[in-house]
Formats: structure tokens, sequence, C-alpha cells
């Protein structure tokens, strides 16, 4: 598909992530216009709680959808709603649109600059999944060696576990180092302290905009899809390593996870689809695509040091690395019964490839710590340090144009003082 042409001229540019093509929705404020839903064209958003105040914009009748501060109530609208919503926006804002039209619009549109960022939708719940097979075999082979590297479920099953839906943050937020048990193999005991391998996992997040019930197909899955967002699931590795058996990650997981701040449509990822690796262990009937599940977005990392002039780039990899996609991860996720609700947010799980420069982690990176890499600077590192701060930027480029999410970023500081918690802690062992 070719760049659709606006009269957003800043939505031409090939440099944009945001053209005509992409129209992805998020919530900022500006001047008067407090936590109103908008859509990002070129440098601008458009203010879609301000259109619908005009009556330029009514997706749902007479009833408002907009006037809440996040997109919830608009998903609730259903994959019929959300497809002639998208094709209003495409009339307003293309370059076909009369003058009208324009000078309506006009006086909609805000400067991204202008604009302070925030959680484009209301967390229902959140899983994370385990399903990039070159993290899992980096992680198997660093912890229980290359010959048992991936367990016996994960060829053949999306691992997940179920977080912290009240942990998660737009991007630009702070994210605090935290606290908790740690064992070295070199004492007897565990000791609290504050989180010596704090990471990051860079994975993409996928938004259920559709209820269900009870088990549904992959193509249903697929269907119940509203956007993504990119991900990052701030992980306390010290902190895993101590509490994750028998029953998985929990307070390592909890910190924060870090989303971008602009939701793209299923839509507008539709060009950019490709199909899962080959399967060398047949999967069982409920999780068969009936066609391409993952997209095909390159995808990267970036760290800035406190201080430092500018971030070093870390790693590189893309979307289609996955082995099972958001469609398959949601419909094994129904297998059970338990319902899916709108706003339910499942990570991919973290995102690498086959080479160095392509692991989506640091824990991979340094390889457990045990290989610090270098960066711009000179500087060398093998889990986040203070001031640090983390970017994850992703974009699908198709003929003369790119769809984009924003950034996705976040600085670490300091964890709590000791005096500021409310309990006595041991000191440093």
């Amino acid at each position: 598909m070719p760049l659709r042409k606006s009269w957003v001229e800043s939505a031409n540019s090939p440099e944009t992530e945001f053209p005509l093509n992409n129209l992805p929705y998020g919530v900022f404020s500006a001047g008067q216009r407090n936590h109103h839903c908008g859509v990002a064209i070129g440098d601008s958003i458009l203010d879609v709680t301000a259109l619908e105040d005009a009556h330029m914009l009514r997706p749902s009748g007479d009833a408002k959808v907009f006037d809440s501060g996040n997109w919830n109530a608009f998903m609730e609208l259903g994959p019929e709603v959300w497809g002639r919503f998208r094709n209003q926006l495409v009339g307003l804002l293309g370059e076909s649109a009369d003058s009208f039209i324009r000078d309506g619009c006009r006086v909609a549109l805000v400067a991204m600059t202008d604009a302070t960022m925030h959680m484009p939708f209301k967390v229902a719940e959140f899983t994370d999944f385990y399903a990039g097979r070159h993290h899992a075999t980096n992680v198997g082979t660093m912890f229980r060696g290359a010959e048992n590297a991936l367990p016996p479920n994960w060829l053949h099953i999306p691992i997940g576990y179920n977080g912290r839906a009240s942990s998660v943050v737009v991007s630009g937020t702070d994210i605090r180092r935290p606290w908790g048990q740690l064992k070295s193999p070199d004492h007897a005991a565990p000791a609290f302290l504050p989180c010596r391998r704090f990471d990051i996992e860079l994975e993409i997040g996928a938004i259920v905009g559709k209820r269900s019930d009870g088990p549904v197909s992959v193509a249903s899955a697929d269907e119940m899809i509203f956007g993504y967002v990119l991900l990052n699931d701030w992980s306390a590795r010290d902190i895993q390593a101590w509490e994750y058996q028998p029953l998985g990650p929990f307070q390592s997981k909890a910190t924060a996870t870090s989303i971008s701040p602009w939701i793209v449509t299923r839509a507008a990822l539709d060009p950019f689809r490709t199909s899962t690796p080959p399967r060398e262990v047949p999967l069982l009937p409920h999780l068969h695509e009936p066609g391409p599940m993952l997209y095909d977005i390159p995808l990267e990392v970036s760290l800035q040091p406190r201080g430092a002039a500018k971030a070093s780039v870390i790693a590189k990899t893309n979307y289609a690395e996955m082995y099972y996609s958001a469609a398959q991860q949601l419909a094994h996720h129904t297998t059970a019964g338990s319902p899916m609700n709108v706003g339910d947010l499942l990570g991919s799980g973290t995102i690498s490839g086959a080479g160095r420069h392509e692991r989506g982690s640091l824990l991979e990176l340094s390889w457990g710590g045990k290989e610090p890499f270098t960066l711009d600077t000179g500087e060398t590192r093998s889990f986040v340090e203070d001031g640090d701060t983390l970017t994850l930027r992703g974009a699908a480029q198709g003929d003369g144009y790119r769809v984009g999410f924003g950034e996705c970023s976040g600085t670490v500081i300091a964890a709590l003082d000791a005096s500021d918690l409310p309990y006595p802690t041991m000191k440093d062992a």
C-alpha cells in the first residue's frame, strides 16, 4: 500500500511515524484540553473529544464516548464501529477533504510539542508471555544449559503469567528501582536490599477490545484485538532468581510496565502481516492459524546514561521473530473459560533475534552479567543503573511511509532510602 496523502503536510513526510496510513489513538493534555482523546497525524494531534463535542465525529450516535479520558468506551463499540470511525478519520484528514472540513479540523489540531501524553486506555488485566524463541533459548541456556534450554512445554503452548495492571504506566514515567529479597550463592540466607540486576524487556503489547465469555479461535481472537503498543516489562532479575520457583515471576515483575502513548490499530498494521515460523512440533488445533498473524515491525532499544549527550542504540530486532502471535496467545488464554475483558493487555514476551545485537534484554546482551557491553560513551553496562533512560522504538516500513508507535521511554531513579521504608532492613550482606 502506498502513502495516503493528507492535507496535513507533515503527515506526508517519509520520516514521520504518523502518516494518514497510521492514525493511532492516544490521550493528551494541552492548555485547556485536559485528558482529551486524540489521533496522531504528522506532527499534530487531532482532538477527537473536541470534534465529538462539535458533532463532527459521533461514532456512537448521540452518546459521547470520548469524554472519559481514555479509549475504553470506544473500544466497547466493537470492530464494525472501529472500521467506520477509521474511514471517517481518513475522510476528514485526507487530501480530498473540502475546505469546510479542513477548517473544522484545523481548530482541533494541537502541536505534539505542546502536548503531555497520558495512558491511552484503562488496563483491565495484564498478562505477560514468554513467546520469543531466541529469548527463551538464551535465558534457558544461561540457567539450565543448551541441552535443556527450552522447557518441555515451550514448543506446544504460549507460556505466560498474570501481572499487575495497576503498575502499567505511560512512556515518560520515571521508574523507581525496587527493593526485594535477594539470595546470593555466597550467603546462606536471603537479604532485603535494592535490586542490583534491574533489566528491561523489549515487547509489543496487544490490547483486547472485545469481550469474550468462553473459548475463541485464533481467527476470532485476532478480530478481538483493538491495537498494539510498545511495551517494556521492567524486570528485577535478582529478585526473580530467588522467587520464581515453583510458581514463576511475582515481585520481580511488579515494579512497572511502560507502554508507548499511541495505540496503533490492527487495521494500520494489516499491510505488514507476516507468518509465524515453521513448526518443528505440530501445534494442537486450538492454536492453528488461518493466515499470517505476526507483523514485520523493526524495533530498537537505546540507553542514555544520566548526563550523556546522546543515547546508544544497544539492540535492533523485529516483532516477526516471535514464535507465537498475539492472536494465538489470546486464543490460548481463553481455553480454560475465563472471560477476556475490554482493556486487557497481553505482553508478547521479550523479542530477540539470533545475533547478539538483536537481544531484547540486558540479561541477554550481557549474558547474565558475565559479558558487559560498551556504550557509545565508552561506559559499560551489565544491567540498568540509576539515571539511565531506556527507550524502545518501533515502526513498520511501507512504500514511502512509516507506521510507528512513538517512543516507549523510562528513566530509572534510585530505590527508596531504607529510612523511608515502613519496616527495618538488614545491613547490606
